[in-house]
């Protein structure tokens, strides 16, 4: 996979305008974080990448191929997702990592390898998914969408819940896996901070709409438009966003 392109996506609920004429593109081997108000869309846009939802008007390709043509199962395999809450099975966390592989029918899965590349020891793998903090769990959460060889993952706020130390744990694990696997990371926050942190690209929705794009330093340095800025700022109104 080298790129994940939107044409004019839109997405519409009942009689609900969510998004309105995405166009954009994705690239592999980046961290790309989108910021917007709440309820802005940003959730409904990374949906349509693995096609938890499907759009109602316009194309999303990848590497030329129309999403909408893809096994949806292997699609998802190819594009994890990890959520706000993790989300672990009844069990230890060495059934949580095998459950992906073994339902293609592969027994010999390494568990420990997913575990350090997670940065935890081997020991975990008989943990009870109940005794974990919640920062190791979602650091289990990611090792078990890991298992699955994805190429691309997207993140719903994966450390709004966490403490700080825990979100710092998350954040150099997600650089460092971007870094040294070349995975590409879609990664909703509220936080402006965190974005400068970890995103080489930033995307700003606002409304349901793609306001502006571009390399992050750049983008909260010198963003294009009034709007982006007050919301950096934190001084978009309710009107303004809604």
């Amino acid at each position: 996979m080298k790129e994940i392109k939107f044409i004019d996506v839109s997405f519409s609920d009942s009689d609900d305008v969510i998004l309105k004429d995405i166009t954009l593109e994705i690239y592999m081997g980046h961290i790309y974080t989108i910021i917007g108000p709440s309820g802005a869309g940003k959730s409904t846009l990374i949906k349509l990448i693995n096609r938890l939802i499907d759009p109602t008007e316009g194309k999303i390709l990848i590497d030329g191929n129309d999403i909408m043509n893809y096994d949806i199962i292997q699609l998802r395999r190819k594009i994890g997702m990890v959520f706000q809450q993790p989300y672990l099975f009844e069990g230890t966390v060495e059934d949580n990592i095998k459950y992906g592989p073994m339902l293609k029918g592969k027994r010999d899965v390494d568990v420990e390898y997913y575990l350090k590349i997670v940065g935890l020891d081997k020991s975990y793998s008989k943990k009870k998914v109940d005794d974990l903090s919640g920062g190791e769990a979602q650091r289990i959460s990611i090792a078990r969408t890991l298992a699955n060889e994805p190429e691309v993952l997207l993140l719903d706020e994966p450390t709004s819940a966490l403490d700080p130390a825990s979100t710092q744990v998350i954040e150099e694990l997600v650089i460092d896996l971007k870094n040294k696997l070349n995975l590409t990371f879609i990664w909703i926050t509220h936080n402006m901070e965190q974005a400068k942190r970890v995103g080489d690209y930033t995307i700003f929705i606002n409304k349901g709409r793609l306001v502006e794009y571009g390399e992050t330093r750049n983008f909260f340095l010198n963003p294009k438009f009034d709007v982006t800025k007050l919301f950096i700022d934190g001084k978009l109104t309710k009107e303004e966003a809604e």
